[in-house]
């Protein structure tokens, strides 16, 4: 019996896949996804972990989230919170499309949104001068684009431990299709916007279902009167 067989291969670089890490001296790859930090009190990190982020109304790049893969930042945050109430949250970013402002007075300091942009991006050691640090600092236009994945750190055990089982419970709800954002496709494994599944299809060789987004299928397609699945 002759076999022919069908399907693809897909290689990725990295930038679509999550977990994605760079230093902090790495310009972020547009469409990437990457681990951050996001520096708030212990009463917000509370209202984040049960309602998701919201927009600042001002900074020094507008509205948006503001975060950074530098977690030595992010501890400096809320700066008008005493240090034994400050909490770092774990955060994975969609940076979507990334504008780099490394100048003051930058002409798209403010306006980076408007112009297509997700993110903005201010490098380390880039000369701002509201920047004093020189560290690393990041604004997301869409709080949907930032979610939390763990508690990097915490005034006290019992505040870290609190914090913990939230979220731990809301992943939990997450994974039973409740009413978190993580939501996971059934075929290519991968996590879906919530109430926008990804498109099934079946395949034209061998007639499996699958999913637009799998990184690799392989199929025996029919030969003849043998029907190989």
């Amino acid at each position: 019996m002759s076999l022919k067989f069908s399907g693809w291969a897909v290689v990725d670089d990295g930038a679509s896949s999550p977990g994605v890490e760079l230093e902090e001296s790495q310009t972020p790859q547009n469409r990437g996804v990457y681990t951050m930090f996001h520096g708030t009190s212990t009463a917000s990190a509370r209202l984040i972990l049960a309602g998701g982020f919201r927009q600042s109304s001002a900074g020094m790049l507008g509205k948006g989230v503001y975060v950074s893969r530098d977690k030595k930042k992010a501890a400096h945050y809320p700066l008008n919170s005493p240090v034994t109430d400050r909490v770092v949250l774990k955060v994975r970013v969609r940076v979507g499309r990334v504008k780099r402002i490394d100048q003051d007075n930058h002409p798209m300091q403010y306006t980076w949104q408007t112009n297509g942009y997700d993110t903005a991006w201010v490098p380390p050691r880039c000369g701002l001068r509201a920047v004093r640090s020189g560290l690393e600092e990041d604004c997301v236009f869409d709080p949907k684009r930032v979610q939390v994945v763990g508690i990097a750190k915490a005034p006290s055990t019992a505040v870290q431990q609190e914090l913990q089982e939230v979220l731990s419970k809301r992943s939990r709800q997450a994974g039973q299709g409740g009413d978190g954002v993580a939501h996971v496709c059934s075929l290519c494994k991968r996590a879906t916007q919530q109430g926008a599944p990804h498109i099934k299809q079946r395949c034209w060789e061998c007639g499996k279902n699958i999913c637009i987004f799998m990184s690799k299928h392989v199929c025996r397609a029919k030969v003849g009167e043998d029907d190989v699945d």
